[in-house]
């Protein structure tokens, strides 16, 4: 097979990283996806730096064992332990996801700038470094989210529990004023109507439209692009060996975010 019409492979520590597959299909309509959630594993942003460093590096052999021509890391959690060391051991595009604080800094609004994430996202250097970049333009405060991964895996996105989950993360700040919420888990996005509920008004951000640009304009540099006509094919897979989570990751796949 020329490598051009090889797949893309694009990971996460469960069915999160969707929201990124989603819009991947979209920027990239002719590519051919393989899409592998670690649900027997999740949450990775509870687990050590070196257990989703291994965790990580298990999968990304797997899908270059299915011979896949790029890698995406569709993550948070994952890409702030793990991506240096992907890209300098695979000699293939490997795609990380970051929380999208630039375009939330770039809105200028007053009021906080709430990024949401796995503890895990939030403790490492890479989180570090970002809020520094951008701490001076804007006030920046983490909000992290114990559970909420789980309750996403479950199926759960909708219904009196999240949403209690969500108001007692959100109360502290209505009255005080928000500027944008940053959505530092691809699993989040799921829930976006969720939080809308709850905080009107308010622009929500997360970082799916720009991996997938990133992936697009690497493949097109690399001139590895599948230019077949007709759109590619999906292939969803999961550590679990459990039907109802490929018909959890097919309906979130599906659903209008």
């Amino acid at each position: 097979m020329e490598i051009q019409n090889k797949p893309i492979g694009i990971f996460d520590s469960g069915v999160g990283g969707i929201s990124v597959l989603k819009e991947a299909t979209k920027v990239l309509p002719n590519e051919n996806f393989i899409y592998y959630g670690d649900s027997k594993n999740a949450p990775y942003g509870t687990r050590t730096v070196e257990e989703v460093k291994n965790l990580s590096f298990d999968v990304a052999e797997y899908l270059i064992n299915r011979g896949v021509k790029a890698l995406v890391v569709a993550c948070n959690t994952a890409t702030s332990a793990a991506i240096s060391d992907m890209r300098e051991k695979y000699k293939m595009p490997v795609i990380g996801i970051e929380p999208a604080l630039k375009p939330a800094v770039s809105l200028g609004r007053k009021g906080k700038i709430l990024i949401m994430a796995t503890p895990m996202t939030l403790a490492e250097e890479k989180f570090y470094n970002l809020m520094k970049k951008y701490g001076t333009q804007s006030e920046i405060e983490s909000l992290p989210c114990p559970g909420l991964v789980e309750l996403i895996e479950k199926g759960i996105f909708t219904g009196e529990e999240i949403n209690s989950y969500l108001n007692e993360k959100f109360s502290p700040y209505i009255d005080y004023g928000i500027a944008a919420i940053v959505l530092g888990c691809t699993h989040y996005p799921f829930i976006k109507r969720e939080i809308t509920k709850i905080v009107k008004d308010v622009p929500i951000i997360d970082g799916s439209l720009g991996t997938a640009k990133q992936l697009k304009m690497k493949l097109t540099e690399l001139k590895l692009l599948n230019n077949s006509a007709g759109n590619g094919k999906i292939e969803l897979l999961n550590s679990l060996d459990d039907s109802r989570i490929i018909e959890i990751s097919k309906k979130l796949l599906n659903l209008d975010m």
